[in-house]
């Protein structure tokens, strides 16, 4: 029977079970959607890197990238982390190069584990219903903030610990995925309501992005479902 674990922060991920294991790695303000964002709009990869000095390497190369720093676009890039900026026919079929605060290291720290793809409100219905067809051990990854918990991570993770254990007979499950669960249950009715004092929506709120979080907090927009291959995001395909 498949295990449910959610890493609540990157900082825990080490306690976790990762051989054989899916591990689906959650920045949902704002690094996944705007990944989820990037394929639904036709992106032919986007390459995840941890440092701003990695992404300048490729920008020097001649390759697009996209660089945010505590939610904001970093000078001298092409894009920052808002989902709006990857929604133009500038990359379609294209190779886009990403490093942001949380999720793209979060990405790089997952690479080793069986499978890593990328989660987000606006992929769940697609991303919940591969999970359960591949019947494998499941770690949901939440970014966070700067190594540290956030709501916004972990109630994405308790949505779908919620639709695997309804629909998908994930029936074991840790602690943190529990938790996870009932957070999710007592904020479903109304997420934004819920997340409106979470200290990376007032964050946001602040550098007038309030747009990206209504956007990042709707459901399925997209059925693709971004998967890491040689250290690279590519789109799945399902057989």
């Amino acid at each position: 029977m498949p295990l449910l674990d959610v890493s609540l922060s990157p900082s825990l991920y080490h306690l976790c079970k990762q051989e054989d294991t899916i591990v689906v790695v959650i920045d949902v303000l704002r690094a996944t959607s705007a990944i989820c964002t990037a394929f639904e709009h036709g992106v032919e990869k986007v390459i995840p890197v941890s440092t701003i000095e990695e992404a300048t390497a490729y920008k020097e190369k001649g390759y697009l990238v996209g660089a945010e720093r505590d939610g904001q676009k970093v000078d001298g890039f092409d894009f920052g982390n808002s989902p709006y900026s990857y929604m133009g026919t500038n990359i379609k079929d294209k190779a886009v190069v990403l490093t942001t605060t949380n999720g793209t290291k979060a990405i790089n720290m997952a690479a080793n584990a069986h499978k890593v793809v990328v989660g987000a409100f606006t992929n769940i219905t697609a991303l919940c219903k591969w999970l359960i067809t591949e019947q494998k051990d499941v770690v949901l990854l939440c970014s966070g903030w700067k190594d540290r918990y956030n709501l916004e991570d972990t109630l994405f993770a308790g949505a779908v610990v919620n639709y695997l254990q309804k629909n998908g007979g994930f029936e074991d499950a840790t602690d943190a995925a529990l938790s996870s669960k009932y957070l999710y249950q007592t904020a479903k009715s109304n997420p934004a309501k819920f997340l409106r004092n979470s200290s990376h929506r007032r964050r946001l709120a602040k550098l007038n992005l309030k747009e990206d979080i209504k956007y990042c907090l709707t459901l399925d927009q997209s059925a693709v479902i971004p998967i890491l291959k040689d250290n690279v995001l590519v789109r799945l395909v399902q057989d």
